[in-house]
């Protein structure tokens, strides 16, 4: 498929306004006195839409546009779960998880296991996100944006990688997290815009022109398992989603990790003007999240019909586009672009963070603001440097990209979200135990997959959560109380929240409610 002129004159419009929106934005940061809070954190100055809008282009890029529609394709409305639980994931975190980080006054995530525990653990942590950042998130988006890029505009996918991670570099690394926050108000306009007009056309060509209700509805009939939210032992992707374990098992242990404990994540809210400002953008971003399925799953699904011999499920979202007529497929293309370098941008300045402050700072300590906000910039382009060299070995050979990602980081969620969980709510856990479950993390998981390989990999999720508790709780006991806690004590914090977080809180849990019993 290639671009027509018009198209190409959209999707260069919109890199250009980009670039200029991005230039006028950081123009003010390229000041002599500018200090790590306002590289990393924004200043902590973020207002809640930008927090809300942010924290979903951080989130929807290549891996779920791509990803995710070829797993609507191979699976059908099943993956929306990832979706839709995110979204009561965001409200839990928004309510009890935030206050303690934004009352710690961190900058990272590594930092807030430093002041609860100690420096081993913070380094432990740190140099495991930074591997996982480089290695599997950013080589995931680079691949598959490049692959997106190969097949609409046919050119090489190397090539496509190097643009967007160009693109990303030339608009985000002087103004830091405030530029990356703002323009990703564009992103998700242009990310909602585009996807909601690729799912129309979608279900109009299903529907033989008669528009998108019977469109919808023939395509249920026609694929009615592909309806199904919660699977039977009985389907061939029972592994990936186990039933009713989807609703309350080894998801919500992922969900929470990523959402609560994730650096490219919880950044947004770190650099917000206020706890309820943070909680206001996170009830927003939970909106969008129930939307996106409706924009990367269900084109996946209509592609199932309208393109039944694709070689690869990852390539039901770019054969999509050849529905769109000249002039949108451009728009579309531009919002494809726009998820992966939003995300792109996000990851980069999280790793820039994390390097800076938790691993430079601890050998160099006497710097000053300006030499480590040079330092994060240079992380940047090192780390998408490393990302282009490494992403065709590690995820060239995979055809669902997004189960991939879910299965790599399931080896260590599991370990991190009890040592966060602990540490956070039980004072008794020591560094030790923090250390033993990090580590047992990926042992477990490794055992449970060789030993018992029929065991879902949600609910392989769920048991080495407790199993990490155990071994966290267990060395803890063993060992002397923790005497290195700098960390603010939880009892000393109100978690009570606005009247207006309340009701949007309630409004999730009912539309979730309707969703699967309507999918059931």
């Amino acid at each position: 498929m290639k671009l027509e002129s018009l198209d190409l004159a959209i999707f260069i419009g919109y890199v250009i306004s980009l670039l200029f929106i991005a230039y006028l934005l950081s123009k003010n940061e390229r000041k002599e006195n500018q200090n790590t809070e306002d590289y990393f954190l924004a200043s902590k100055a973020l207002p809640w839409w930008a927090i809300g809008a942010s924290l979903i282009a951080s989130n929807i890029s290549a891996e779920q546009i791509i990803g995710m529609s070829g797993s609507g394709y191979a699976i059908g409305l099943a993956i929306a779960s990832y979706e839709w639980m995110a979204a009561i994931t965001l409200i839990v975190v928004g309510k009890y998880l935030l206050p303690i980080f934004l009352k710690n006054a961190i900058y990272t995530m590594p930092q807030y296991l430093e002041q609860r525990f100690d420096s081993r653990v913070k380094t432990t942590l740190a140099l495991f996100w930074l591997s996982v950042f480089i290695f599997v998130n950013l080589t995931s988006v680079l691949w598959l944006g490049g692959l997106a890029i190969q097949t609409i505009m046919g050119i090489s996918w190397l090539y496509g990688m190097i643009f967007l991670a160009s693109f990303s570099v030339v608009y985000s690394l002087y103004g830091g997290l405030k530029v990356v926050a703002y323009t990703d108000i564009i992103q998700v306009v242009l990310l909602v815009v585009g996807g909601f007009v690729l799912s129309y056309l979608a279900l109009d060509t299903i529907g033989n022109g008669k528009g998108v209700i019977a469109g919808f509805n023939t395509m249920t009939e026609s694929t009615p398992k592909h309806f199904d939210m919660i699977l039977s032992k009985e389907s061939p992707h029972y592994m990936s989603l186990p039933g009713i374990s989807v609703l309350v098992g080894g998801l919500w242990v992922m969900n929470i990790g990523y959402w609560g404990f994730n650096q490219y994540i919880i950044q947004r809210a770190l650099a917000a003007k206020s706890l309820k400002e943070a909680q206001k953008g996170i009830a927003f971003a939970a909106y969008l999240k129930l939307l996106m399925p409706i924009i990367v799953v269900l084109p996946g699904i209509a592609a199932f019909i309208l393109y039944p011999d694709l070689t690869a499920p990852d390539q039901a979202y770019p054969s999509m586009m050849e529905l769109m007529p000249i002039g949108l497929k451009g728009l579309v293309f531009a919002a494809l672009v726009a998820a992966i370098v939003s995300s792109l941008a996000s990851m980069t300045n999280s790793i820039s963070s994390i390097f800076t402050m938790d691993i430079f700072r601890t050998l160099q300590p006497d710097k000053s603001q300006k030499f480590y906000v040079r330092v994060g910039r240079i992380t940047t382009i090192v780390s998408l440097i490393l990302a282009l060299l490494t992403a065709q070995p590690l995820l060239g050979k995979f055809d669902q990209a997004f189960q991939y990602i879910q299965e790599f980081t399931g080896l260590f969620s599991p370990g991190i979200t009890a040592i966060f969980l602990l540490g956070m709510f039980w004072k008794r856990t020591t560094s030790s135990g923090a250390l033993a479950a990090a580590l047992s993390s990926a042992g477990f998981s490794i055992v449970f997959k060789l030993a018992w390989p029929a065991i879902p990999f949600m609910d392989r999720i769920g048991y080495v959560f407790i199993l990490c508790i155990v071994v966290a709780t267990i060395t803890s006991l063993l060992g002397k109380p923790s005497i290195t806690d700098t960390s603010v004590d939880v009892s000393t914090i109100n978690f009570k929240t606005q009247r207006s977080f309340n009701v949007s809180a309630l409004g999730i849990m009912i539309l979730l409610v309707l969703l699967y019993f309507k999918w059931w």
